[in-house]
């Protein structure tokens, strides 16, 4: 591509938030008694705002450091400099390509010329004439590892976070090298973890010590002098003093090479179908080209990750994961829809959960954890609340052995949490939260009990997951203080917090609600009080038509596969055991009764719950499932049995009313909110871009509905495909 053409790109984003190219020179220190080695170039990469705002790279970015590096490879020519190096802002490398950005490529010759300049800007920097290196202090994603893994050299701060190549999460490929240069590093069965295995278990990353014990680094270094040392071990490499031992590097054609290439690449594929179901097209095309690039040159590789990365850029996939990544989980998660002003927040110094079960422990653990408050649990004798109490010391103790905690910290938490068989407890309590069980009365019985014990402006709180806060606040003398606060299973992990609020519930127990989800490193959303809220009726909406399909004659294994080109998280009986049949079914009840035969509660599953079945499928040693006859022989099944491809359709269409009934009912404030609470409550996927996008790609919307939910070009191409 010519000069132009990258211009005419660039031109295209007079928005772009610059990431600046700034360069000072450096006399190198001298090693073992030895003279300077020279002057060494220093470039940082600074988009000049705080923390809050990471670096990322759009065209405008790329074109400015291309012209910078370019610069520099004429220095190096003349002899003016012995080396260069890159690092960056504080905590940041690099966070990656600018996705709005990319996003917003709706040519795929723009996508094309996108790809082209990345790697053209990288191979200037490989190819300067002078060892380069790479100083990584912080974040480095994607495009920001990748300019890591072009230099010549690395280091790595041992306090980095978040080192990947996410591609394959995102709907992508590493498409500036990464894809070549990795598995030579630091071998293919590495390269599949950081490019597969990684990106698509929630999008995990390495750290700064992780990255160096994989070889992608050369060296690590403490952060309180992590420059001057990485700086004085580049002078030692220049100076040839050090040499870096990369013990995981493999040569692609060595005898040996092949069969580990193919072996990686088989695995990876096995990952895919059991994580994916080969739904999404991204991780598929990160192996189709770590599988070719073993026999090609870096430039044959190059354009095959230029071209497979402008296709991808124009899928729906891709979009719908930018729309799902970017505008819900890192924007409007973090502004929710319909939260009161914050300033109306209430201060909370002291927290009273009611319970001491697993639940009642798991949210002990996490509020003292997080809010570094006393936290109180109470249940009905004194042996139930000593399990509660040694239950979190127990997962205290588990976090101090992974060293996730310090022993001071450990200490600190485990003193935060006590118990008592007197709710009297909660007397000098800001905020108190029921875990017992999901039964009305007893739910209204302990808030009675409360609201003569604590304060006048102490917040009380349901974790009920389908049960009527309204009537749970009627009989109290200030229902204005009941709010719904519920959490999803493992507490631990699931990010989701459905915020419920009731006719009466004021805005600043609201304010207040949200408020302590942040402080708890959970995203809230506003819900309004009808029956399971958003996460749970979606998904027994979609369990009941399964479970409907089976007993009227449609084959277990063809049930409960149907969904495959959804690419779930988990089949629907194999939710329905995680869940517990008793509860499942629990929850069913009641949307049954608020909602009527769009519930249906089945007759089978109810003689399974009668018979302490605990799931449908027993899986035999060798991973084959099968429904013993013993189970078999406890339920009766219709004479009309479906095809795959129409439970698909059903759930599709069912899926498609129910979230257009619950929109007309104002559950949420948009079909934007259901989609981030299937992500963050049930592990949607995001290159579904949560739930309606596909509802609207499959045409089921229109179907039922008679409209899409969102806009062409919000999880989509702008032209209606």
């Amino acid at each position: 591509m010519s000069a132009a053409d990258y211009r005419k790109l660039a031109d295209l984003f007079p928005n772009e938030t610059v990431t600046h190219s700034y360069v000072q020179d450096i006399t190198l220190p001298g090693t073992a008694g030895k003279p300077s080695p020279g002057t060494f170039a220093l470039v940082t990469l600074d988009n000049d705002l705080d923390h809050t705002k990471p670096t990322t790279l759009g065209p405008n970015t790329l074109v400015e450091l291309g012209t910078l590096l370019e610069g520099l490879r004429d220095r190096a020519a003349r002899g003016d400099i012995v080396g260069v190096g890159v690092t960056g802002k504080p905590h940041y490398l690099v966070a990656g390509a600018d996705l709005s950005a990319v996003k917003s490529l709706e040519n795929r010759e723009h996508g094309l010329w996108m790809a082209q300049l990345g790697h053209d800007v990288y191979a200037t920097l490989a190819n300067l004439g002078v060892p380069s290196f790479a100083f990584i202090n912080g974040v480095a994603l994607g495009g920001g590892l990748e300019i890591a893994l072009q230099s010549t050299y690395r280091t790595v701060s041992t306090g980095a976070g978040a080192l990947a190549l996410p591609e394959a999460f995102l709907g992508l490929v590493p498409g500036w090298g990464g894809v070549y240069i990795l598995p030579r590093l630091v071998g293919p069965e590495n390269a599949v973890k950081v490019m597969i295995e990684n990106p698509l278990s929630n999008n995990r990353t390495l750290s700064g010590a992780q990255a160096f014990g994989l070889g992608i680094a050369d060296a690590a270094f403490e952060p309180a002098d992590f420059l001057e040392q990485s700086l004085a071990w580049a002078a030692g490499v220049i100076s040839g003093e050090v040499v870096p031992d990369r013990a995981n590097a493999v040569d692609p054609t060595s005898p040996e090479a092949a069969a580990r290439w193919s072996a990686a690449v088989d695995a990876g594929r096995k990952f895919v179908e059991g994580k994916t179901s080969n739904a999404s097209p991204a991780p598929a095309k990160v192996l189709d080209i770590l599988e070719a690039n073993r026999t090609l040159t870096a430039a044959e590789s190059a354009a095959l990750e230029c071209e497979t990365l402008a296709e991808l850029m124009q899928t729906d996939e891709f979009r719908s994961t930018v729309y799902a990544f970017l505008d819900l989980v890192q924007k409007r998660g973090k502004r929710p829809a319909g939260a009161p002003d914050r300033k109306l927040a209430r201060p909370v110094t002291k927290v009273g959960v009611v319970g001491a079960g697993l639940m009642a422990g798991q949210l002990a653990l996490l509020f003292a954890r997080q809010l570094k408050v006393p936290v109180v649990l109470t249940d009905i004798d004194q042996a139930r609340v000593d399990k509660g109490v040694a239950y979190v010391h127990g997962e205290v103790d588990k976090l101090l052995a992974k060293k996730r905690v310090s022993q001071d910290a450990a200490n600190r938490t485990k003193a935060l949490v006590t118990g008592s068989v007197s709710k009297e407890a909660f007397a000098d309590a800001d905020f108190v939260i029921e875990a017992v069980f999901e039964e009305l009365h007893i739910k209204k019985q302990v808030f009675a009990e409360l609201e003569g014990i604590v304060s006048p402006e102490c917040i009380l709180a349901t974790n009920t997951s389908s049960l009527s806060v309204t009537e749970m606040a009627a009989d109290l003398q200030h229902p204005e203080r009941l709010v719904g606060f519920h959490f999803f299973n493992p507490v631990a992990v699931m990010p989701l917090l459905e915020i419920v609020r009731a006719p009466r519930t004021d805005d600043a127990v609201l304010a207040t609600a949200f408020e302590l989800a942040k402080a708890l490193k959970k995203t809230g959303v506003l819900v309004k009080d009808a029956a399971a809220f958003v996460v749970n009726r979606i998904l027994l909406r979609l369990m009941g038509e399964v479970t409907a399909a089976f007993d009227e004659g449609t084959p277990a294994e063809v049930a409960d596969t149907a969904l495959r080109p959804m690419g779930l998280p988990m089949t629907p009986f194999t939710l329905l055991a995680m869940v517990g049949l008793p509860v499942a079914q629990h929850v069913q009840e009641s949307l049954n009764a608020a909602f009527g035969d769009r519930f249906p509660v089945s007759v089978n599953l109810k003689k399974l719950i009668d018979n302490n079945v605990k799931a449908l499928w027993e899986t035999a040693p060798d991973g084959s499932r099968a429904i013993p006859h013993s189970t078999l022989e406890l339920m009766s099944f219709g004479t009309s049995p479906s095809t795959a491809g129409q439970v698909l359709h059903r759930v599709q269409d069912a899926l498609a009313q129910e979230i257009g009934l619950m929109l007309d009912e104002g559950v949420v404030a948009g079909p934007e909110d259901i989609d981030l609470c299937m992500i963050l409550g049930a592990g949607w996927p995001m290159f579904l871009g949560g739930i309606t996008p596909y509802l609207d790609r499959v045409g089921a919307s229109e179907r039922v509905n008679g409209k899409r939910f969102l806009q062409p070009g919000v999880a989509s191409s702008r032209a209606q495909r």
